[in-house]
């Protein structure tokens, strides 16, 4: 149970981004492991039915016996490929969403961004004609991690990335390609699938913008989630963490508080004058947090 009790571990002090990270994972493990059982017994129709009431309906009256699926289907995938590039495609921009922003606007912008690509997807297979009388489903997380990369892309337009095999490439070419695949992937297949990509990043790109003008679009949206998980029991003490420090408890405090202080300066910076606007010993300041994170 070592492994397990690591796996615990390492969920509970983890960030978000890395617990997201963790619940694609498990939810895909799961999954497979129920495909081998029901195949190996012959009940591989039950499997079937279990995945199918995990997906997004198109159809709006079968989505009111199915509310739930609103949720899960951005954390279900159809395949080991599928699930692969999502996961890495969210630790890359939900990292640099971190340099940022915080983790409850992370978390904020993966649900929202999946429950816009959500509505863009039911709206698209049932007003346009050329989706008259389809069966679809949606599933996957790409809606939601789509809305993270457009959104730290908005915010830092200018931010510069090096990618393996490429070089440098500045945030917004990431996101512009991104976006512009999508559109002309349409008439390729998976027409729902990339329909919903651009619900997700239409969201993002508004997020972005309203924050630079001081308006926070996700400031309520996980307040009562957060309400909700402190009244539950936890069932035992929670883990506390002590660290050593050299200072005192005086001067630790101190200077804890003068370093948030610069870091809520520069956020502010950010959102009033975009991040080009940050001299080169405040991007330093901003990247050494984003670690401790």
């Amino acid at each position: 149970m070592a492994l397990w009790d690591d796996i615990k571990f390492q969920f509970k002090t983890g960030n978000i981004l890395m617990q997201l990270i963790y619940v694609n994972g498990a939810v895909f493990l799961l999954m497979m492991v129920l495909r081998v059982l029901f195949y190996l017994t012959g009940s591989i129709g039950t499997y079937n039915l279990i995945s199918h009431f995990l997906t997004l309906p198109a159809s709006p009256k079968l989505l009111l016996f199915r509310p739930w699926t609103v949720i899960t289907h951005m954390f279900v995938h159809d395949g080991f490929l599928h699930v692969l590039f999502n996961m890495m495609w969210l630790y890359f921009g939900g990292s640099l969403f971190l340099t940022f922003h915080d983790s409850k606007k992370l978390l904020s912008t993966y649900l929202l961004g999946g429950f816009s690509g959500a509505l863009l997807f039911i709206l698209a297979m049932n007003l346009l004609p050329i989706f008259k009388d389809s069966i679809a489903f949606a599933v996957g997380a790409s809606a939601a991690v789509l809305a993270i990369v457009v959104a730290v892309a908005t915010t830092a337009p200018n931010y510069v990335v090096r990618l393996t095999l490429i070089g440098p490439v500045k945030l917004k070419y990431i996101a512009i390609v991104s976006v512009l695949l999508d559109v002309l992937l349409i008439p390729q297949g998976n027409a729902g699938g990339h329909i919903a990509h651009l619900g997700g990043a239409f969201f993002g790109f508004v997020f972005a913008s309203q924050l630079k003008r001081g308006n926070d679009i996700t400031v309520d949206f996980l307040k009562p989630i957060f309400w909700l998980r402190d009244r539950i029991p936890t069932g035992g003490n929670r883990i506390k963490v002590v660290h050593s420090k050299p200072k005192s408890r005086y001067e630790y405090n101190e200077d804890k508080a003068s370093k948030q202080e610069q870091i809520d300066a520069i956020l502010d910076k950010i959102k009033r004058s975009g991040y080009d606007s940050l001299s080169k010993k405040e991007k330093e300041i901003l990247f050494q947090a984003s670690k401790e994170i």
